[in-house]
């Protein structure tokens, strides 16, 4: 009879089994509640992480809209203030030019005066006089120098304030270039979307670095740069308000002045004409003199000439009637005529030479007299020459007044563009 083997175990009874399969069953509900929990609470998750995934992407789109939109108002204040101040630039450049355009007429008044005092130099004698045209010239000298040194200075301020300028400029330009070049980054940003092929993981994207600005000093750099260009373009508007204001002030020195000299030259030549004039007519009169006078000189030695054929025959007869004999040798009537003719033509013959003497005299310092007004009428005719010869040289300033007469419109001696002159008609 054959025999069942039995491994040796643990029996449990059918409570024990029944326990367990309750046990599992409830560990199961219970795990199976567990389970349904978190895929609820996934669920909730997906759909609360998707949303503010969602919200997140369009509140950063929305920002970077908003950022964008910022940049742009930023880059047209920048750009409008950039051609401002290239316009500013433009009208400083422009009125520094007809500074120096000015600066450098002013060498032509300076070469005709200086030409002036060099002809008057050349007077002789009591001609070379301190008269008031050569104060007026030397004066007109000083306002030549004085309107160089103010116009040089107004040059000199706006090559300084154009370098300014150009800084401020420059400024702007890096700004300007800074903000198109991030416009163009947060647009890029702004049309990437999650189907973008070129978006991947970053190392550390979230990273701060070095250089990172706050919004509020962003703001303050940009409207710094503007504020402080748009100071240089106040600054650049008065001093081309000076400049221009300083060429009509030169320029109406400089006629008052050239006009004040040659009123002096032409009084001063009309002085000269006259004495030159009255000059000629009195050597003219004591030419003549002096040709009456020899007249009378000789008419004096003809008369004592004359006398001495009387003389003659009275000295004969006295002397042949010495010759008489005797009591004939009587002091008559006859001998005391022949005496008293003697006298009397010896008297004459002494006051026509002691006349003679005096009219020699009198001829020699007529004629000592007379060169001295020919060597002064020479001086004079030198002088008045010279005076004519300044006149035509100042011509040449005249010639220039009258050229520049039509752009010297009426304007004001201020205006705000300062790119005027000013009139002097």
């Amino acid at each position: 009879m054959a025999t069942l083997s039995s491994k040796p175990s643990l029996r449990y009874s059918v409570s024990d089994w029944a326990t367990s399969n309750k046990q599992i069953s409830d560990a199961a509900e219970q795990k199976r509640n567990i389970s349904h929990e978190i895929r609820q609470a996934a669920r909730d998750l997906r759909n609360e992480t998707t949303n503010k995934t969602n919200w997140e992407e369009y509140d950063s789109s929305r920002r970077l809209s908003d950022r964008i939109n910022d940049i742009a108002h930023w880059k047209e204040n920048l750009k409008a203030c950039a051609q401002e101040v290239d316009a500013e630039m433009d009208a400083l450049t422009l009125s520094k030019e007809e500074t120096e355009r000015a600066l450098a007429a002013t060498v032509l008044p300076l070469e005709v005066t200086a030409e002036c005092l060099t002809l008057r130099e050349g007077r002789r004698g009591k001609e070379l006089v301190s008269d008031p045209v050569e104060a007026e010239l030397k004066k007109e000298v000083e306002v030549i120098d004085g309107a160089q040194r103010s116009l040089q200075q107004c040059i000199d301020q706006a090559f300084e304030q154009l370098c300014r300028l150009q800084e401020a400029r420059q400024q702007l330009t890096i700004d300007l270039q800074d903000k198109i070049e991030a416009l163009d980054v947060d647009m890029s940003c702004l049309s990437l979307t999650i189907r973008s092929p070129e978006i991947s993981l970053k190392p550390n994207p979230t990273r701060v670095p070095p250089g990172s600005t706050t919004p509020q000093q962003w703001e303050q750099f940009s409207q710094y740069n503007i504020t402080r260009a748009k100071e240089e373009m106040q600054a650049s508007v008065q001093i081309r308000e000076n400049n221009s204001i300083t060429r009509a002030q030169v320029q109406n020195e400089l006629e008052a002045q050239r006009m004040a000299v040659e009123f002096a030259l032409r009084k001063r030549t009309h002085h000269q004409e006259q004495a030159h004039h009255e000059m000629q007519w009195q050597l003219k009169t004591t030419q003549n003199e002096i040709a009456e006078l020899e007249k009378d000189i000789s008419g004096l030695e003809e008369d004592m000439h004359a006398k001495m054929a009387p003389l003659k025959l009275v000295h004969t007869r006295l002397e042949n009637r010495i010759k008489r004999p005797g009591m004939d040798l009587c002091r008559d009537e006859v001998q005391f005529g022949l005496v008293d003719e003697t006298k009397q033509l010896e008297a004459a013959i002494l006051a026509l030479k002691q006349k003679l003497a005096q009219a020699q005299h009198s001829l020699q310092a007529l004629k000592q007299h007379e060169a001295q007004m020919i060597e002064d009428l020479s001086r004079k005719q030198d002088a008045l020459s010279l005076e004519q010869r300044s006149s035509q040289t100042r011509q040449h300033l005249t010639l220039g007044v009258q050229t520049e007469g039509l752009r010297s419109a009426v304007v004001p001696l201020t205006n705000s563009s300062g790119r005027f002159k000013l009139d002097l008609a």
